[in-house]
This record gives structure tokens, sequence and C-alpha cells, in this order.
């Protein structure tokens, strides 16, 4: 008798499951270039050789010696991605976690703070949310000037008013709930409740937003460093590299076009992680 076709054997996978593990080798990968930049690059990322400008990468004429060719000032490509992997990685992790704990926080001293709080913190997030970031930090920085410090902590101010919306939402049905009314009978403090009870009830949903907003922090710096506001020379990022490709996409589009696909294909593997965790913890979706 032939197996229906809604019943899996156990030695079948949905293809889907492949996308995923394939999502997590490259995300692994990445993280493990980010790690051993240092000893894997086979030249220095700033490293100046004008003998080998503009080198195309092998098979399109260029040699071994530089895989993924160099730039008009002759530094090799491959040497330099592995460190900007690492520069925007550690950008984008950092940001993201200040993004997260700030809503986080919000989010909680909403859900469990008297009415006027949540009133404020609700005219807060929606101040927020009505300004467009893009033109917030192009002011910041050209206000304040630029260095990294600073431009993580304004990465970090993007997109914490979801996470507020978010815990807010979840916090309030979890004090809803009878565990809660018997916490406070027993004597608990507000803050034990709201870290070590509630938030850790919700930190399942809060994980696959962060892994579902991390790409978009990294098309953020990516933005911003090609623009010539982000990260500045002589370090290096994904979207710094494909700013100071831009003009020479005609003549060496190998300088530009190798960090896009790379920013392409990170962004694309987190995405589909995180969207595979939102369908596996999300109940309404099963």
């Amino acid at each position: 008798m032939s197996t229906p076709d809604l019943v899996r054997t156990p030695y079948e996978r949905p293809p889907r499951d492949y996308v995923v593990f394939a999502a997590a080798a490259i995300v692994v990968l990445f993280v493990a270039v980010a790690l051993l930049a240092d000893w894997m690059a086979p030249f220095g990322f700033a490293s100046i050789d004008l003998r080998a400008r503009n080198v195309p990468p092998v098979g399109f004429g260029g040699t071994t010696r530089h895989f993924l060719g160099t730039d008009e000032l002759g530094r090799d490509i491959l040497s330099r991605m592995m460190i900007s992997v690492r520069v925007s990685l550690v950008i984008c992790v950092l940001a993201s976690l200040i993004s997260a704990t700030i809503g986080i926080l919000l989010g909680l001293l909403a859900a469990m703070g008297r009415r006027w709080v949540d009133s404020v913190i609700r005219v807060a997030i929606d101040f927020h949310a009505s300004v467009p970031f893009l033109t917030f930090a192009l002011a910041v920085l050209a206000f304040f000037g630029n260095n990294l410090t600073l431009f993580v902590c304004l990465l970090g101010t993007y997109g914490w008013e979801r996470y507020a919306r978010l815990v807010r939402a979840l916090a309030l049905v979890e004090y809803s709930k009878g565990y809660v009314a018997a916490l406070r009978r027993a004597g608990a403090s507000r803050s034990r409740i709201a870290f070590g009870h509630v938030l850790r009830n919700v930190m399942a949903v809060i994980l696959v937003n962060w892994t579902i907003s991390l790409p978009e922090l990294m098309l953020l710096e990516s933005g911003l460093s090609f623009l010539g506001v982000g990260i500045q020379p002589p370090l290096a990022s994904l979207g710094n590299m494909v700013g100071l490709g831009r003009d020479y996409i005609v003549t060496s589009w190998w300088i530009a076009t190798i960090p896009g696909v790379a920013i392409f294909i990170l962004t694309l593997s987190i995405s589909t992680i995180g969207d595979w965790l939102r369908d596996r913890t999300d109940p309404s979706l099963q």
C-alpha cells in the first residue's frame, strides 16, 4: 500500500527544511569567517599594492594570488571581505541587542506600570515610528560627526518601538493569567514577576522577532555606509566596500558586485531562518 500524500515517512523531510539547513550553513560560514578573519585572510585588509590594481577575480582573467581580485588601490578583495563581514556582523548584532533591550524594558514598563506611564510610552512609540529613521540618522551624523560608537548607538535606536509594542501586548496577556495573580498573593515583587516570569514566557517570540529584524539592520548599515556616512576608511564593512566600488562599476565591476552579493546572501539566509522560526513557534500558523 502506498503512503498517503499527507503522511511522511521518518526518512522524508519537507523541501523547505533543506532550504533552512542551507541557510543555517551559510550563516555559520559567515560567522566562522568573521571569527577567523585574522588567520584566514591572505593579505592585510589595508595592504596596498599599486602594481596589482584592479586585478579581476579568478575565471575573469585573474590569478589565484588574488582569488576575488583587487580594488583600485591593489587591496585584496577577499581579505577585505573577511574583515568587512566581521565589522558588519558585530555592528548589526550590537545595534540589534541595544534596540531589543530598549524595546523590552519599555514594553514591560508599559504593561506593568500605571495608566499614565503606559500612555507616555505609547506616545513615545508613536512619535519614534513617525520619524523617518534615515533622515534622522543623516542629521545626527552630520551634526555630531561620525565614529564607530556613535554609529552603533544610532543604529540601536532603530526599530525599538516594534519590540516595545510586541512585548507590551504579550505582557498584558500574561498579566491577565492566573499565575501572575498567584505570584502577587505570594508577595512577589513587580520586577520579579516581570523579569522572572512574564519575560521568560514571551522570550521565544522576541527571539523570533530579533532574527527577522536583524537583516533590516544589516541593510540599513550597508545603506548608510554606501552613502558615505557609515563606516569610514580605513575600517571596512560590506556596505562601505560597495560604496567605494561604485565609481568603478563599469571598468572593475567585482569591487562593488562581490560584497553586494555577500550582503544579499547573508540577509536572505538570516531572513529564511527567521521565517522558519516564526512558522515553528506561532501556533496561529500551525
